[in-house]
């Protein structure tokens, strides 16, 4: 990744076609070592590529992958009922009430 952060910054710096030589110096300046083997890879890869459409086309399909986030699916696997957000709602009271009740366990309160 960071071979891939230091070519994308050399390519934004102007230089359209960064050599190893040149990722390699942009490491070393901050500090980090640069592996060859994962350095010549990524060189082989990009060859000839235009990154811009590299980029668009990668957005395209993490558009696809699924987050996990809420997305309309009840934690059983089901899509989402109209009557979802309730539930919801009672689990955040139920936490509430939890989080009441532990600092009862501390031995004093908030106007002890």
């Amino acid at each position: 990744m960071k071979h891939l952060a230091a070519y994308l910054l050399l390519q934004v710096g102007g230089n359209q076609s960064p050599s190893a030589k040149d990722i390699k110096s942009l490491l070393a300046s901050v500090g980090i070592e640069a592996d060859d083997d994962r350095l010549k890879t990524l060189i082989s890869e990009l060859k000839g590529k235009d990154v811009s459409e590299l980029i668009a086309e990668g957005s395209s399909k993490l558009a696809s992958v699924p987050s996990g986030g809420a997305g309309g699916a009840a934690p059983g696997g089901a899509p989402a009922a109209a009557g979802g957000a309730p539930a919801a709602e009672e689990k955040a009271e139920e936490k509430e009430e939890e989080k009441e009740e532990s600092d009862e366990d501390m031995g004093f309160g908030l106007f002890d």
